[in-house]
């Protein structure tokens, strides 16, 4: 079984991470959604309620399942049995970032690889980022977000 590892902090999910998501799902026997533990950061969400939100959005995936860690992520895809990790470039200007992300995990672990799947077009600029921003200031974000996720977020308000 090929299983793969989508790690992220998913604060909150996107369509456009929904999508890089359906990409991976056909090709991998399983996918996790690994959402991290980020000490350092003060999350828009916690991160209970980004993997309920993420359960809730994907409900035509039937190889994925949804999780949290700690630590670092070629750890946890040695825990589970990955041997690869799914990256999503959204434009060139991530191209960086992930590759020496990458290069670092490689460096830790040769045999867990990454694997860089891009999104439609249509979603490129969308990131948890512009989703924050655009909600901070009353904005409608229904066309970049999950609908579980619109839901949850204008309830629940600045």
């Amino acid at each position: 079984m090929k299983i793969a590892i989508y790690p992220g902090s998913f604060d909150p999910i996107t369509k456009g991470h929904l999508d890089i998501l359906k990409n991976a799902s056909q090709i991998f026997d399983k996918v996790i959604i690994a959402v991290a533990h980020n000490g350092e950061k003060k999350g828009f969400l916690t991160v209970d309620e980004r993997v309920m939100l993420i359960k809730q959005s994907i409900g035509d995936f039937d190889n994925v399942e949804v999780d949290s860690f700690t630590g670092l992520t070629i750890e946890y895809a040695k825990k589970h049995g990955a041997k690869v990790l799914i990256r999503g470039l959204r434009a060139v200007s991530d191209f960086e970032y992930e590759m020496q992300l990458s290069q670092t995990n490689s460096a830790l672990c040769e045999d867990i690889k990454t694997v860089f799947l891009t999104t439609k077009p249509k979603y490129n600029f969308i990131s948890s980022s512009t989703i924050k921003e655009i909600l901070n200031n009353d904005g409608d974000i229904s066309k970049f977000v999950p609908e579980p996720v619109f839901n949850y977020l204008t309830k629940k308000g600045k």
